[in-house]
Order: C-alpha cells, then structure tokens, then sequence
C-alpha cells in the first residue's frame, strides 16, 4: 500500500498552495467581510485552468485526474473555502458535460468553463425539494424540436454569476427517477430568470440563489444524453463533488490547526504560553488527528474514483467525515482562542461559519449516512 503522492500530483499540490498563498489568502478576510463574488480571483485561477485539472486537454482542461483536484481544493480551501466552495460548483457543472455530453457539447461549452471564460451552475435543488430529489416539481415537456421547461430552483451556487446551468427536470414524472432528464439552459433564454439571493453565514464569496422557469424553450439538442438519465447524470456528478467537498473540509481543518498552533505558542497566561496546558495540547492532537484522518478518507476516495471504481460510498465517508471534522476543527479552535474566537471578523469566527455549511451542501450529514448505511447492506 502506497501513501506518497505522484510527481505530477505533488507539482499540482505545490503550485496550489503557492497561488493560494500569493492569490487568495491576502483577500481571504475581505471576500468574507464584504460577501462579493471574487470574479478577479476566478479569471485568474481560470487562466491556470485550475477549474479544469480533472479533465481531458481536448476540451479545455490539464487532463489531470481528481486527485489532482482534491489536492488543489485542499491548498485553495485552507486559504478561503469560499473559493474552495466555488471549484466545487465548477465540477458539478463541468462533469455532467463530460460525463453524457455529446462531442459538440464538450467542445462548446466545457472550454469556455474550464478557463473560466464562463462559468456554470448546477441545479437540482428546489424550494420543497432538498434532500429527496425525486420529489422536484419542475417538468419539461417536448412539444418538437424543443423543451417547455417550468419551476424553481432554490440555494443554487453561482446564481446570475453563471452562464452556463445545468438543469434537471422531470419529462415524465410517472417513472420516478427514471423519468428526470437534464439539460444545458444558458443565461439569458427567454422564460429563465432569477429569484431572491439568499446571504449565507458562511461561504460568502459564493453567490447563492434561486432560478424560475416559465414557459422557457430549451433545444432538443440542450438535452445531456437520453430522456431519463438524468438522475444517474445527477448521481454519479454528486458522487464526486462530495469528494472534492470532503477537501474543503480537509482545508478548513488545517487553517484550524495552524491558527490554533501560532495563537497557543503566543498567547500567554500564568506567565506562560497556553500551549504548555494538557487541556489545549489535547485539543490541537485531536484536531490534527481528525484532519489527518479526513485527509486519509478523502484521498482514499479520489483514488478510487480515478481508478473507476464505485465510489459512492467511499464519497459519502469523506464528505460526511471531513465535513463534522471541520466543524469540530473550528469549534476547538474557537476555544482556544477565547473571546477572539467569537470576535466578529476573526479567523477563526470566519472559518467555523464556513464549516458549518459543509454538513449541509451536496448531501446533509444525515443523508451520508443513510447512503453508506444502504451501500453496507447491500455489500452484505
């Protein structure tokens, strides 16, 4: 069993954490303060084509692997996870594309998104239908050469900042989950619009709001892949991004344990620094435990996903795992740093807001574990 990363992934991973260092971190606090979408941070990383690293140099990406992409979610994350939290927006536009798109479809709209010349949405969320997807009430129905799409779609990430969403609807809701289809809508199609942003606790760099079809005519040829697939498109999309989720937890995790590490070694009382106290030493080891343990699940997963394994639940475990590990990450953090931890504007207020969205986005805590709980039964 090896644990050592490859040459190229260790040039990724280097290459990250220095742009995340030079590009992201200076701007961290104000991206949070002022919750504005860092559009010159974006184009920059598109210029590296930093959105594009897991995918194929034919139609725009690094033609690298997902463990690549972890890796630089991971460096990225530990700078800003709101930044993190929009490569994961940008996967879970990109790879429903590349996973059912046609040729004509990967050549047009993958490269324009993996430069970041636009950028894409994924959009399955709707006001009573979060967890359940298949409970979703928008339809599509095909009256010629087109789609008549209508409903809503709530808590969707890039929200008027994308040009480029990826859509799911039911063509005929009799089938169930076999019944949703998906398709490429772009901005400014007549009868798509968008509804209230929504200001999160958390995440503020994110634009997060919701979308309205009425009446809106989308092409045949807007369709990825077959009526009907699109639950398997939305599955197998989501199967990844909660991977690339559990290196926004692995990130936010270490910027928990360095912060905690630097402010324990200065801070002082009892005439003498607050990392000399068993009561902090234990905290600091469990949080680098978790994280190292997160970060174990998380690469773990991405691995098998570059093999072609099956990796749900695989995914599940690192979403689940490094999501509640930042979380607890930040809560110790906040601790050790006292009242300055619940000091509006301080790190670590900032990253314990942000790693509570973690247990929620793509799959909450309780639906992780509802999968991995079916996918162990099923095994036996």
């Amino acid at each position: 069993m090896k644990f050592e990363l490859g040459t190229r992934e260790r040039e990724i991973q280097s290459f990250v954490s220095e742009f995340a260092t030079a590009e992201v971190l200076p701007h961290a606090a104000e991206i949070d303060r002022k919750g504005k979408f860092p559009m010159d941070i974006v184009k920059r990383m598109g210029k590296h084509k930093l959105f594009g690293i897991p995918f194929p140099a034919e139609y725009g990406g690094l033609g690298d692997n997902l463990m690549c992409y972890v890796l630089a979610v991971e460096e990225l994350s530990k700078a800003s996870a709101s930044i993190g939290f929009l490569c994961c927006a940008a996967l879970i536009s990109l790879f429903p594309i590349y996973f059912a798109g046609s040729e004509e479809q990967k050549h047009r709209y993958m490269k324009p998104l993996c430069n970041a010349e636009k950028l894409g949405a994924f959009a399955v969320t709707e006001p009573a239908a979060g967890s359940d997807p298949l409970s979703m009430e928008t339809t599509a129905v095909r009256e010629g050469d087109e789609y008549i799409l209508n409903g809503r779609k709530a808590f969707i990430t890039n929200t008027a900042v994308a040009d480029i969403y990826v859509v799911f609807a039911y063509t005929d809701k009799s089938k169930r989950r076999r019944g949703i289809s998906a398709f490429i809508v772009e901005k400014g199609t007549e009868g798509f619009s968008f509804s209230r942003l929504v200001e999160m606790t958390g995440m503020r760099g994110c634009v997060v709001g919701g979308l309205e079809f009425h009446d809106c005519r989308v092409p045949t040829t807007n369709m990825l892949g077959n009526e009907g697939d699109g639950f398997r498109i939305a599955m197998a999309t989501l199967d990844r991004d909660r991977i690339v989720m559990g290196s926004i937890g692995v990130g936010i995790a270490r910027a928990c344990v360095e912060a905690s590490k630097r402010y324990a070694s200065e801070r002082k009382q009892f005439e003498q620094p607050i990392a000399n106290f068993q009561a902090v030493q234990f905290m600091i080891a469990d949080m680098a435990m978790r994280a190292e343990a997160a970060r174990l699940l998380t690469y773990k997963a991405a691995y098998l996903a570059d093999k072609g394994e099956r990796i749900t639940e695989a995914a599940s475990m690192a979403k689940l795992y490094a999501s509640e590990t930042a979380f607890q990450a930040a809560t110790s953090a906040a601790q050790i740093h006292g009242g300055l931890g619940c000091t509006r504007g301080s790190l670590v207020e900032r990253l314990l807001r942000d790693a509570r969205i973690l247990s929620i986005a793509v799959g909450t805590s309780e639906i992780q574990r509802m999968v991995i709980a079916r996918e162990e039964l099923r095994q036996g």
